[in-house]
């Protein structure tokens, strides 16, 4: 990766540096961008930064972790299946004699079928390619049934790895239809400390109630908030993820008001929720880390923040899938997933991360190849948001196939 600026990053530099200047709570005195907030992550007792590095698009590049941590940054999020396991190895390589300074998590996808033996060798595995003998959190990856969750092997697995030190607390993540329902059983059952879920503000009903009643649009949202509350309030730690609601590869410049950028309005909105104590998000280039630190320490909203989060609501709202809405589930009689397919479609043409679109959409019970000689009407008022969804599945199955 070049780590020259081009157009793009001084802009992005530029807004960080009006974004220091305005008067708010991460203003500072110096206008190096840096995280400015340290939180507990509920009853784990980890201390960490209100921003967290993603790592999911991460390739050889030690030098952009090493200018993570340079500006402050202490979560490092990774997985087994992030580009192949070379984000591990990279991981594992760049954070050599710091690895005291951090919190350090990974993820796996272990299933309701998997032995405890089999979860051991992943984990393992992820240890060895992070040159490290524990991770702070262990998270069972992209969670969508209950099954994999009431699989008495992982509760086995996690007793054992506890025991041996390989990990000190238990996570879930999840950003699928059934992630609600997930998240009430974790924390019904107190099986988890940690829950990685995705969460923006397309997903809380207060954004559209306050910003976009006047807009005429939806404004039916699922009940993820208040799961999150729930989750709270048993003292287990809220990172959210998918904070961009697909914004990773847009052109973001008519979002942008007053110096700060949307990025930064879409992460204030996050953080000032009082469910979530952090986010992640994924970082590919120092300019773009500058940028996003420029949310760090905001436990509220700017003022220009809810116009650019409303405007990109209108124009991007009919091809974001809402994380937790499991309206569609059962409306196609071929039984497509649709929520797991439109999220592939988001990696592929929102994120530009082709790599982990086709990975996740081969990983897919049942993709959307027969989409691609449906008439759409099955599912053509399935969505309660009025997305296309033929349309949408159609066009990712012919992208990834």
């Amino acid at each position: 990766m070049s780590h020259g600026f081009d157009r793009r990053e001084f802009l992005q530099r530029s807004a960080v540096a009006s974004l220091a200047l305005a008067a708010g709570p991460a203003a500072a005195a110096d206008a190096t961008p840096r995280i400015r907030r340290q939180i507990t992550l509920g009853r784990t007792g980890l201390r960490v930064g209100d921003i967290g590095f993603g790592s999911s698009d991460l390739r050889d590049d030690e030098r952009l972790v090493h200018h993570a941590l340079d500006r402050g940054i202490d979560y490092f999020d990774t997985a087994d299946s992030y580009t192949g396991g070379v984000s591990e190895t990279t991981m594992g390589k760049a954070l050599r004699g710091r690895r005291d300074q951090i919190v350090l998590v990974t993820k796996a996808k272990l299933r309701a079928t998997d032995r405890k033996q089999d979860m051991m060798a992943k984990l393992e595995g992820s240890l060895r390619r992070l040159q490290t003998d524990h991770v702070d959190v262990y998270f069972n990856h992209a969670v969508n049934e209950i099954e994999r969750l009431s699989n008495p092997e992982w509760h086995e697995f996690n007793a054992l790895a506890k025991q041996q030190g390989k990990i000190r607390f238990v996570g879930m993540s999840g950003h699928s239809g059934l992630l609600i329902d997930c998240i009430d059983y974790v924390t019904e059952h107190d099986l988890v400390d940690v829950l990685l879920v995705a969460f923006n503000f397309g997903q809380d009903p207060a954004f559209y109630e306050r910003v976009l009643k006047r807009l005429d649009l939806i404004a039916l949202q699922p009940k993820l908030p208040a799961a999150l509350s729930r989750a709270k309030a048993k003292g287990i730690g809220v990172v959210a993820m998918k904070t961009l609601r697909g914004a990773s590869h847009q052109d973001l410049a008519p979002f942008q008001q007053d110096g700060r950028t949307f990025a930064q309005a879409a992460f204030r909105w996050v953080l000032s929720h009082p469910s979530v104590d952090s986010l992640i998000v994924t970082m590919k280039s120092p300019a773009q880390i500058d940028e996003y630190l420029g949310a760090s320490g905001w436990t509220r909203t700017a003022a220009s923040d809810a116009r650019a989060l409303a405007r990109y609501e209108a124009r991007e709202g009919q091809r974001q899938c809402r994380y937790g809405c499991s309206s569609c589930s059962s409306a196609c009689p071929a039984g497509v997933e649709i929520s797991e397919v439109l999220r592939t479609r988001m990696y592929a043409e929102d994120y530009g991360s082709l790599d982990l679109a086709q990975s996740e959409y081969a990983g897919i019970g049942t993709n959307a190849a027969a989409c691609l000689s449906c008439s759409g009407q099955p599912c053509a008022t399935a969505c309660p948001h009025g997305l296309p969804i033929s349309e949408l599945t159609g066009r990712t199955a012919r992208l990834l196939s």
